[in-house]
């Protein structure tokens, strides 16, 4: 399970509104059937529409600034073993959702009159994608770029010969763009892998928009907080603070076990990750110790 956090975009060309981020949601239904279409959910709703999800997000916004986020996309990666262990995509990530999302809310250290944060004071919509496309930070465009570059100066030639600009023969430029394509170190069906081309096997995922402000419009609630858990002084108060993104990664993974009773191995948990990156002896010293016939690379 790789989950990501990430605070709305803001300033240059980038809208204080969440319109630009909902229609972006909306594109893998484009071209599909109405009966086939993914529509919004949240905690209790279902089949909410696009303007709803809009509306529901920048009307949340009192007293933030311009240069606050007003909402933060949550993204929930299950990987291709988690996917094998479930029957629905759709109804049973759902479900899934709705539950993490009390994971969430308990991740926050802070209280609403005097009573800790619950799923209720959090206004979200979600949707489930199926699709995932290559992007340019995707190791396979990486790796391919070289030929693409070269293959796009090959195009460009040819329009100049075609225009009489530069000499050479455009047949022997042509062959070389084939046998370009052919030695692209990453290729699908017979095609070397560009940015666009839709990705191969279970690809569901979830998309979750959560709104800075809680339900009521008057309190903050946000993931980005440099702090895990402190208390502060404000008006002669002692006000708690923080969000425990540990914490909320950890959970998830636990919730989902739980959930489809699945068996996650160590080098699956977030904890492993984490130690990867962190301290990468740890980690090898930590796998080298697991049975063989466990993966050792599957979300690293």
């Amino acid at each position: 399970m790789y989950v990501t956090i990430t605070a709305q975009k803001l300033g240059g060309n980038f809208t204080q509104s969440s319109s630009d981020f909902v229609s972006y949601l909306e594109k893998e239904n484009d071209e599909k059937a109405v009966d086939d279409m993914e529509h919004f959910f949240n905690q209790y709703g279902e089949e909410i529409s696009s303007k709803e999800v809009i509306n529901g997000i920048d009307k949340n916004t009192a007293k933030l600034k311009k240069t606050e986020p007003k909402f933060y996309s949550i993204t929930v990666n299950p990987s291709q073993y988690e996917l094998k262990r479930l029957q629905n995509h759709s109804e049973e990530l759902k479900k899934y959702t709705r539950e993490i999302m009390k994971d969430y809310a308990a991740a926050f250290n802070r209280e609403i009159n005097g009573r800790s944060i619950t799923v209720d004071d959090i206004k979200y919509y979600a949707k489930i994608e199926h699709q995932r496309t290559f992007k340019g930070t995707d190791k396979q465009i990486k790796e391919n770029q070289p030929f693409a570059t070269k293959i796009l100066q090959f195009k460009n030639d040819i329009r100049k010969m075609e225009r009489g600009e530069l000499e050479g023969n455009i047949k022997k430029i042509k062959n070389q763009m084939v046998r370009l394509e052919k030695e692209a170190p990453h290729q699908k069906n017979g095609k070397r892998i560009v940015r666009g081309m839709p990705k191969e096997g279970s690809q569901s995922h979830i998309h979750i928009i959560v709104s800075r402000k809680d339900m009521t419009n008057k309190h903050s609630l946000s993931p980005g907080s440099k702090y895990k858990a402190s208390e502060v002084i404000m008006n002669g108060k002692t006000v708690k603070r923080g969000f425990d993104r540990d914490r909320f990664f950890s959970a998830s993974e636990k919730t989902f076990d739980k959930l489809f009773g699945y068996k996650r191995n160590y080098v699956e948990t977030y904890t492993a990750r984490k130690a990867f990156i962190k301290n990468p002896e740890k980690y090898f010293a930590s796998i080298m110790e697991l049975p063989t016939n466990q993966p050792t690379s599957c979300c690293i």
